[in-house]
């Protein structure tokens, strides 16, 4: 046997060496053994056997622990307890673990991107105290878009551009980048990089809106570019015809900041100038997600207690928890649970949507108006709901196709009952009547009938009526009917008698004036035909009256203004005439040749034609004026008028039918015969026009009449 064969079999005869027990605590300790799963309690009796804290194992456990805290808060994030959980984060050493942080919130948002805004509020949180945390995720999403973008990863793409949004709108990143950002993908446009960005466009649009409407108008008439050119798919050719609504809206869907995440105040944040050309990997620090031994590991500790106390001081001033605390722990629950209540502003108006489910329920469930009345009151409601119940009951009563009466005699009851229930029929009485256009015609009718019952029955003030103002300008179709059927109701439960005596009641008198308008005769006139219309005309005789009586008035004014300017032109005609008889006489007393004297009585009668021309002139205007201004006046006034002008008017024209006395000459035979054969026409006429159809006839008639006779007396010349 040889030696080689000896030794071997002597090697295979040796037993096994144990391995010890310290290696396998040592490995697990350093992370030799791939960073196995160690359970609390061992690893707190791994940290209580070890003395020195400098050491590379203390140093190591404690950043298991601190990495296993930053990941464990940063899942347990959500808009409730964002607060809570940004105080938990203070706590841990964030200076040491930022590039932990860093990453597991990127992750987070990633897996998550629903909550995108949560995470960027958590990290402005952190950046306004720790500016140097926030500039590490901003760099380092920035990155992520920018590789995902070379990549062509188009879910990657989005979220990190989300995040970006997100962190802009919370004035971590200045707006210039969003602007870069939307330029680069609508750079070359395909159908990913328009997807996503529309997407950063939602996100951030009401921002770039406030802070750079240019930049955002630019952006928008690159996409109305694209959308001409219809290059890419239907699908986001729409997508963006839907961001131009968006926009159209103000972005009321998208808010950049929803109220419950807006913490930071702008004073406090710290903006951070960063481009997307900024390729600085070093910043980027990737060697924090990796442990390394601190060799002053007590005093950075020392330092951040020092820090975080000041943090957690100036985060628990505002609060008003004045208890002390054994420990920090507790003294962070007790000032979370000592803060001051929120008010709580439901936008969903859930609780209203609630509220009018059980009136309508009750409302159905009930027989009677009695039950009704009894199961809302037993609900005891606040003040704050009475006039949600009103317009609920006023609501049921206007869907159904006829009016039921149950609905007015519920209203009554309410309205009997208390107080503030009637000042709020009242004010909905004000505000259906506003609002009347917008209803149907079968709503109107019953909302109509309600009212008219709650009037009628006195559940309901009549001043309520001050808000209807009847005339034709300030009523449409729609209130028209609404008054209509209105009156017609009261008209039908009351009486025509009643009705009338309460609308001249003089302490209501105010409150109707809107209703019957005296001010304005067009109004009034109106009014009286609206109620005639309607089969209520028995209400409009204090209206017809006054009418009446303004009318007279009226016509009397007009009358004696007529009849004085009818005397102020009689005079003028009489010394007018006087003047040319005393011409006319001196005249004929001269010695003139005949050829002279033909001459001279040619022009005489072109004078006296035109003197008659003007006179008629005037009498026709004066006539006329007073035929237009007695049209309007009362018909008894009218016909007293006309006839003292239809006299003056035939006093005038037979004075100058008259043959003059200075007509000597040898046409004065011809002249009389004209003169007596118009004045039979006249004669003729005048009988025919008093006994024409036993009726009025027009003024203008005479003043035409008047015309045809001057013309047949000057024929004969």
């Amino acid at each position: 046997m040889s030696k080689s064969e000896q030794r071997s079999i002597a090697d295979d005869e040796q037993p096994p060496i144990k391995k010890k027990k310290n290696d396998t605590s040592n490995r697990s300790i350093t992370g030799i053994s791939g960073g196995a799963y160690i359970p609390p309690a061992k690893l707190r009796m791994m940290q209580d056997k070890i003395t020195d804290k400098n050491s590379e194992e203390f140093q190591r456990l404690s950043w298991e622990a601190l990495k296993k805290s930053i990941n464990g808060l940063i899942n347990k994030v959500n808009v409730s307890n964002i607060k809570d959980i940004s105080r938990e984060l203070f706590q841990e050493n964030i200076v040491r673990g930022r590039g932990i942080l860093a990453r597991s919130i990127i992750m987070a948002q990633n897996a998550s991107p629903t909550f995108t805004h949560v995470y960027a509020t958590l990290t402005s949180i952190i950046n306004a105290r720790f500016p140097q945390n926030g500039e590490l995720i901003l760099r380092r999403v920035v990155a992520q878009f920018r590789r995902s973008y070379r990549r062509n990863l188009k879910d990657t793409c989005l979220h990190s551009v989300q995040f970006i949004a997100h962190l802009i709108n919370h004035q971590v990143a200045h707006e210039i980048l969003a602007l870069q950002v939307l330029t680069l993908l609508l750079e070359t446009p395909t159908d990913d990089s328009v997807e996503v960005a529309v997407g950063f466009l939602k996100e951030v649009g009401q921002k770039l809106s406030e802070v750079s409407p240019r930049g955002l108008a630019a952006v928008f008439e690159r996409l109305r570019i694209i959308l001409h050119e219809q290059q890419l798919e239907k699908r986001v050719q729409y997508m963006i015809e839907v961001m131009f609504a968006i926009r159209k809206d103000g972005f009321k869907e998208h808010p950049s900041i929803i109220s419950d995440l807006d913490i930071v105040s702008d004073d406090d944040q710290f903006t951070h100038m960063l481009t997307i050309d900024d390729n600085n990997t070093k910043a980027l620090e990737m060697q924090l997600n990796v442990f390394r031994v601190d060799p002053e590991f007590e005093k950075t500790e020392e330092s951040y207690k020092k820090i975080k106390s000041d943090i957690l001081e100036d985060s628990t001033d505002g609060s008003d928890s004045g208890s002390d605390s054994s420990s920090e722990d507790g003294s962070l629950d007790e000032e979370a649970e000592d803060n001051t209540e929120l008010e709580i502003q439901d936008k969903t108006e859930t609780n209203l949507v609630a509220l009018r489910r059980t009136i309508y329920l009750a409302i159905q469930s009930s027989l009677s108006f009695e039950e009704c009345a009894h199961k809302i009151l037993k609900m005891e409601f606040t003040e704050k709901d009475y006039p949600e119940i009103c317009a609920m009951i006023v609501d049921c009563c206007s869907q159904l196709r006829t009016y039921e009466k149950f609905f007015g005699l519920l209203g009554e009851r309410f309205c009997l009952l208390r107080k503030e229930f009637m000042e709020n029929f009242e004010a909905l009485f004000a505000q259906q009547y506003d609002t009347i256009h917008r209803l149907e015609t079968c709503k109107l009718r019953n909302v109509a009938k309600f009212f008219a019952h709650l009037l009628h029955s006195d559940a309901l003030p009549w001043s309520a009526l001050s808000n209807i103002v009847l005339s034709e300008d300030t009523t449409t179709s729609s209130s028209r009917i609404f008054i209509k059927i209105l009156f017609q109701e009261i008209s039908e439960y009351m009486g025509l008698t009643k009705l009338n005596n309460r609308l001249k009641d003089p302490t209501l008198a105010p409150f109707f004036e809107g209703i019957f308008p005296r001010d304005n005769p067009k109004s009034t006139r109106f009014a009286i035909n609206f109620f005639t219309s309607i089969g209520l005309g028995g209400i409009t005789d204090d209206l017809r009256e006054h009418l009446k009586v303004s009318a007279r008035q009226l016509s009397q004014k007009i009358q004696a203004e007529q009849l004085a300017a009818l005397n102020v032109n009689s005079s003028d005609s009489s010394s007018e005439s006087s003047s040319s008889e005393s011409s006319s006489e001196e005249r004929q007393k001269k010695v003139v040749p005949k050829k002279s004297k033909k001459k001279h009585k040619k022009k005489e009668k072109k004078g006296k034609k035109a003197k008659k021309v003007k006179k008629k002139k005037k009498v026709k205007t004066h006539v006329q004026d007073d035929y237009d201004s007695e049209a309007s006046s009362d018909d008894f006034h009218a016909k007293a008028v006309k006839s003292t002008i239809v006299q003056k008017i035939s006093q005038s024209s037979t004075d100058d039918f008259k043959p003059s006395k200075q007509n000597n000459g040898p046409l004065a035979k011809e002249n009389d015969t004209n003169y007596a054969d118009s004045k039979k026409e006249y004669a003729q006429l005048n009988e025919r026009r008093k006994t024409r159809d036993g009726k009025e006839h027009d003024i203008r008639d005479d003043i035409y009449e008047k015309d045809y006779y001057s013309s047949h007396r000057y024929k004969g010349r």
